[in-house]
């Protein structure tokens, strides 16, 4: 392998977190600056959002190696799509609560051990403090039962803060009307951009530090600047194109890598969907930067016109699925409410039929609903950029 070819103690270029390899960029400070004066707070949230793979994950574990865990306690959690119940049996797990019969089965002995085990920590002079990862994935019922187990207290002191680490569309969920008593208990937010071009290659040399790089292999002049254009300055995929820059260095045996060598990889990966990379593109760029819209530049009222009715069309299509689907229940239950009859084969072909198609009628509902909700996310995030626009602009003005 091509640590073993180039001399390396390790993988540079591993795409999960590891707090060994952080590098500080300017977000990735900012970031953390945030993170201390919102665990200097000791109560409610904080929120931290990023594109996939921006490098959430390795901040927090970066944060979390740096702490006193003699002052700190840390629970850490990466969810699906979980119920109430099931984020705070979690929660319970992330802190390694058990109750006296065991594992706790219900929400409420869940609860009740969780409440007893924060107030231990606290009488011992311990802070707790529970990251969520992939908060993006979390219902609206989840995120409220986050909020009451921070009401949990002892005394005046509030036992429990919260870290939340999401994608952008988090601060989408975060804006929900149903959500204004965990807004109020935000008290730090930051959203992690992209790396800027100019820190791509000390970020790259700094990864390589790490396993004992000592100029072999070399970069040519231009290839750091390529690979920030090729990556968006994103750090898994800087990590993707630079992983697979050292295994076709291994194969080429090659000591010092240029351009040409780079776009090659770049080729390579170009028709990769994986990791929600895109297609190969006509020119040999990996991934073009999505140019960044001018903040001066408001929305035309007719194209403010046209979003909101898409967004009106959406919604009338799902209330008129919905109002298909209470007809053939109803229907299937006249049919089985109807008069009684012998329990022949006959008798039973027309209910086992209303079944078959109300089956049919709801995978197609759910499919219908679920390209709906992507329509509904784009036309919310038009409206969210066009506000965002806007406000710049009467701040610029």
């Amino acid at each position: 392998m091509y640590d073993q070819f180039y001399g390396f103690t390790g993988r540079p270029f591993q795409l999960a977190p590891d707090p060994d390899f952080y590098f500080e960029s300017l977000t990735h400070r900012k970031a953390l600056s945030y993170l201390g004066y919102g665990l200097s707070q000791g109560e409610g949230f904080i929120v931290i959002t990023g594109e996939v793979g921006a490098g959430k994950s390795t901040l927090a574990a970066h944060m979390v190696a740096s702490i006193d865990r003699a002052r700190l306690t840390v629970g850490q959690i990466v969810t699906s799509r979980l119920d109430a119940d099931e984020l705070v049996r979690l929660a319970c797990q992330a802190f390694g609560v058990m109750t006296p019969e065991g594992r706790p089965r219900d929400k409420a002995a869940a609860l009740s051990a969780l409440e007893l085990f924060l107030q231990d920590e606290a009488r011992a002079g311990r802070r707790c403090l529970l990251i969520v990862d992939e908060a993006q994935n979390l219902s609206i019922h989840a995120l409220e039962e986050l909020r009451m187990l921070s009401n949990f207290q002892l005394g005046a002191h509030p036992l429990l803060q919260t870290l939340l680490l999401g994608q952008p569309e988090f601060r989408i969920v975060l804006n929900e009307p149903g959500l204004e008593q965990l807004r109020q208990r935000v008290i730090a937010t930051h959203h992690l951009d992209a790396m800027e071009p100019d820190e791509v290659g000390p970020y790259v040399e700094h990864r390589l530090s790490h396993v004992g790089w000592t100029g072999r292999p070399a970069f040519a002049p231009g290839v750091y600047a390529r690979l920030a254009q090729a990556s968006g300055c994103v750090p898994r995929r800087i990590n993707q194109l630079a992983n697979r820059l050292l295994l076709l260095g291994e194969v080429e045996q090659a000591e010092r890598f240029d351009c040409d060598m780079l776009d090659e990889v770049i080729a390579d990966l170009a028709g990769d969907t994986e990791d929600g990379l895109p297609q190969k593109p006509e020119s040999a760029d990996f991934i073009h930067p999505e140019p960044a819209r001018p903040a001066a530049t408001p929305v035309p009222a007719a194209d403010q016109a046209a979003i909101l009715a898409e967004l009106a069309r959406e919604l009338t299509k799902r209330d008129e699925q919905i109002a298909e689907l209470q007809q053939a229940v109803m229907e299937l239950a006249e049919m089985r409410g109807g008069p009684a009859t012998t329990a022949s084969e006959p008798d039973l072909e027309p209910l086992l039929a209303g079944i078959v198609d109300l089956t049919r009628r709801i995978e197609t509902l759910e499919t219908r609903t679920t390209d709906q909700n992507e329509a509904i996310r784009h036309v919310l995030t038009m409206l969210i950029e066009w506000l965002e626009a806007e406000n710049a602009h009467v701040r610029a003005a």
